[in-house]
């Protein structure tokens, strides 16, 4: 199954609700199986919740890579095609190759 990715700005807080927000800070194209896999790295900060405040490394993972940069949504940000990750064993091994590289401690699979 394939969907759209739009690449956020890199290094501009988007704020996340009441309570803080998170930072998009790059963008890695990875080589597995043969393919690219976007992974979009970055720090969340939770700055005042009922439980605390604190910050963390994420990533977010779109997908293999389809098509990089080939449209642009109406507010010219760049739009990438991606084909979703479904396969566990691949978002394991996926998973522990990001942990390593990128010392993210929580990562999303779209």
């Amino acid at each position: 199954m394939n969907s759209k990715y739009t690449h956020l700005e890199l290094g501009k807080d988007v704020e996340a609700g009441i309570a803080g927000y998170y930072t998009p800070e790059k963008e890695v194209r990875l080589k597995h199986n043969g393919r690219e896999v976007l992974c979009v790295v970055g720090s969340a900060v939770v700055e005042a919740s009922c439980c605390g405040a604190g910050s963390w490394k994420y990533a977010i993972v779109p997908g293999y890579i389809v098509s990089w940069q080939n449209t642009r949504n109406e507010t010219a940000l760049p739009v990438s095609e991606v084909e979703l990750i479904r396969d566990e064993a691949v978002q394991n091994n996926l998973r522990h190759i990001i942990e390593n590289d990128e010392n993210a401690s929580l990562i999303n699979f779209w």
